[in-house]
């Protein structure tokens, strides 16, 4: 089951959660902050990336790749059924949307232009994202 929030719950989760000031408009209105100025796009320490509105597992830190894009970008998901695709065509342009499979939060799109061994480039917004590092 879908978790469902009022706007003002998901803002005071956000807030709680230490999140960017952009990651409502990013998460709930699919709004993309502008490259190169996330918190993440330059982070590589192992750990686990997960969603910032409900905590779900979406990236290990292992499936990190530099892009060049300035978002951080993943080469796969935690697996099949963290995240959903959709059709975007609002840009004039069709791409692939992803969205948090538990709670619809807008994470970015994919491309297929990424490294082996899928092909494929999940490039986030660092504003839909929590990092749990792990070790020292």
């Amino acid at each position: 089951m879908k978790i469902k929030k009022t706007d003002l719950e998901w803002k005071e989760l956000l807030a709680s959660q230490g999140a960017e000031p952009v990651a409502f408009e990013v998460t709930r209105h699919a709004a993309t902050e502008r490259p190169f100025s996330g918190r993440y796009e330059t982070e590589w320490s192992a750990g686990e990336y997960h969603c910032i509105c409900c905590g779900a597992k979406l990236f290990d830190a292992s499936t990190k790749f530099d892009a060049g894009c300035g978002w951080p970008s993943f080469y796969k998901p935690e697996n099949e059924k963290a995240i959903e695709e959709r059709v975007d065509v609002s840009v004039g342009m069709k791409r692939v949307e992803t969205v948090c499979a538990q709670c619809d939060a807008h994470l970015g799109h994919v491309f297929e232009d990424g490294p082996k061994p899928t092909g494929l480039r999940y490039c986030m917004n660092s504003a839909s994202l929590l990092f749990k590092k792990k070790g020292p």
